[in-house]
């Protein structure tokens, strides 16, 4: 007769449709997709195809927004460039809109016609030094003499002619700007007096003997 199992065997277990069995082994063995796998560009968007207004819209945007670097860097270039030439025309023209800071405003500018409508010694310092200059190089004990009295004389004649245009100026001052800043101005139109007439930036706006 046999021997008995000696554990009973579910019925369900001996009557199981072989189909089942046969989906059960087929879902075991199918490959997992990954989620973060790259799409096909032939598969489904799963979205909407824009429209080719919207598309040409989008890359018109794109193409307008700047910058790389490179372009930014170009285009500070040229507004800088813009700016130097706007200044230089403005030191030929004097026109205060494009003056640098240290030329700007009233006072700066009487300071500098107050010094460009006078005399003085000091814008003649470096011609008068080349001079010196040359006779000192002379090997003539007489000549250097010269040179050196000549130096001493010019260097005190310069002090007091600046000591004098200075005290002018900061009276003239005080009369037509009592409100304003007038710091820095005196010295401002003292080192002009130093530079030769033609070659002074701002330009002259005003004539010798005229006043300001």
């Amino acid at each position: 007769m046999g021997s008995t199992p000696p554990y009973p065997v579910p019925l369900g277990f001996v009557f199981r449709s072989r189909a089942k069995e046969e989906k059960a082994a087929a879902a075991d063995k199918a490959p997992l997709t990954d989620s973060k796998q790259p799409r096909d560009p032939q598969a489904p968007k799963g979205r909407p195809t824009p429209k080719r207004s919207e598309a040409q819209s989008q890359r018109r945007s794109v193409a307008n927004t700047p910058m790389t670097r490179k372009e930014a860097a170009k285009r500070q270039r040229e507004e800088r460039r813009t700016a130097l030439e706007r200044q230089r025309q403005a030191l030929a023209s004097g026109d205060e809109r494009y003056l640098p800071a240290r030329d700007k405003g009233p006072v700066r500018r009487f300071a500098r016609d107050f010094i460009d409508s006078r005399f003085n010694i000091a814008e003649y310092f470096l011609p008068m030094a080349v001079i010196i200059l040359v006779l000192s190089m002379v090997r003539v004990a007489s000549l250097q003499n010269v040179a050196l009295l000549l130096w001493l004389v010019v260097i005190v004649l310069i002090v007091l002619d600046s000591i004098v245009t200075g005290f002018r100026l900061k009276k003239r001052l005080a009369e037509r700007f009592p409100d304003d800043n007038k710091r820095g101005a005196v010295a401002y139109a003292l080192m002009r007096s130093l530079q030769m007439r033609r070659l002074r930036l701002p330009k002259p706006q005003v004539k010798r003997g005229e006043r300001p």
